[in-house]
């Protein structure tokens, strides 16, 4: 599974390496390599042997979940694809509360004491999962997990226990 995403990832050059011209998050910590993700949404047979990924890791583990959640941005397209294969509910989560319209950070239905699997494309220090898993808890939905495509396996992520990546990229290491 691990070697058949990187392959997606490198392929579609994903995966960016620029270590004379490092990339700053928006965290502010600054790394030699990049993951795009979303250039994936624009390839559909790479596209659904991430989703595959994704529904196999899910049933493997056999995760219990009332609705599937997108961290926004890019988790959204990945929470839709799986919340139809499951056939269950979604919602998408905000960074922050919208200024304008009914002001939701929450977009969709979410009902008290409902379990979520809250999906991200990547994660780097975990900021966005942890303040998506606040957003929902606030509201009195339960967080069952946190699913990704990649990380890049910092410490800050690393401690969170409800993530679970599907392959890490860690600057000091190689990529398989």
């Amino acid at each position: 599974m691990k070697q058949q995403i990187a392959e997606i990832l490198l392929t579609l050059k994903a995966v960016k390496i620029q270590p004379n011209n490092p990339f700053t998050f928006t965290s502010g910590l600054i790394s030699p390599i990049y993951i795009d993700n979303r250039l994936v949404i624009s390839f559909p047979e790479e596209r659904k042997k991430i989703v595959k990924q994704f529904i196999e890791i899910i049933k493997s583990q056999n995760l219990e979940f009332d609705v599937v959640a997108g961290v926004a941005t890019a988790g959204i397209h990945w929470a839709a694809w799986l919340a139809a294969y499951f056939d269950k509910p979604m919602i998408y989560i905000r960074g922050k509360v919208k200024s304008h319209g009914r002001q939701n950070q929450i977009e969709g239905l979410l009902k008290h004491g409902q379990k979520v699997l809250v999906i991200e494309d990547h994660i780097s220090t975990g900021g966005s999962s942890v303040a998506a898993v606040n957003t929902v808890r606030e509201v009195g939905g339960k967080v069952t997990e946190c699913l990704a495509i990649t990380t890049y396996e910092f410490v800050k992520a690393n401690n969170l226990y409800f993530i679970h990546p599907f392959l890490n990229f860690n600057p000091k290491k190689s990529l398989y």
